[in-house]
């Protein structure tokens, strides 16, 4: 795995294991994957577990990813993953290859950047969003998208979507008054006692559905998902 000038490159090995017995890749240091994309057939691949970490470590699922295998190269981007539901490790990873050509549409995870004095100030800070759609080519999709919390100065100051810091080529969609994050005043003692005495719901009120997964039979592994990055449509 190497990066060159920000370019972001992962070497691949065909599959031929599939289902339960992808175990035994995991067992051997790799991470069982399917490449897939528009007009481009499934593709089973297996990645070195500590190459593929390194690679989502920097592209996170947003960054270009170019996927090497088997003599030819593929612009991707790391559309899902999945992880053990006890130890976190990732177990399985989806590629989607994109064209280059063509904007899409995608999530990118937000970031709060600098200090706001209106949070020194003892200020409760609410962020509203974790993540917001954009549109670029994939190429220019950014590994996050940032906001200045120095613009909070006073509780009740705002940050909106337009405040984003993305570059021109980067498109954030939605309303551009949503508030992404604010400063509340600080909660006084009265006010926290009240809230605390206020009946919470009862087990009647909330249907909980918990839904487990077979470590080892997360997905079959080349099972394009239902959804995928949205193509621009011309």
């Amino acid at each position: 795995m190497t990066t060159k000038h920000d370019k972001i490159e992962l070497s691949a090995q065909l599959r031929t294991v599939m289902g339960s017995k992808v175990r035994q890749i995991r067992d051997s240091g790799f991470i069982p994957a399917v490449l897939y994309g528009k007009d481009q057939e499934p593709i089973a691949l297996q990645v070195p577990n500590k190459d593929f970490n390194k690679t989502f470590k920097m592209a996170g699922e947003s960054t270009l990813v170019y996927i090497s295998v088997d003599g030819q190269t593929y612009p991707t981007i790391i559309h899902d993953i999945a992880r053990h539901p006890a130890s976190d490790a990732i177990i399985h990873a989806d590629f989607y290859k994109v064209n280059l050509s063509q904007k899409i549409k995608t999530m990118i995870p937000v970031a709060f950047i600098g200090e706001s004095q209106a949070v020194k100030d003892g200020g409760i800070f609410i962020r509203n969003v974790n993540e917001l759609e954009v549109e670029a080519l994939p190429q220019d999709l950014p590994h996050e998208i940032n906001f200045d919390m120095s613009t909070l100065v006073a509780f009740g100051d705002q940050i909106l979507l337009k405040d984003a810091k993305v570059d021109n080529k980067v498109e954030v969609l939605g309303n551009a008054d949503e508030i992404v994050a604010t400063v509340q005043e600080p909660i006084s003692e009265e006010a926290l006692a009240a809230s605390l005495e206020t009946p919470s719901e009862t087990i009647d009120d909330v249907k909980i559905v918990e839904k487990e997964k077979d470590a080892d039979a997360v997905l079959d592994e080349t099972e394009v998902p239902a959804t995928a990055p949205e193509p621009k449509k011309e």
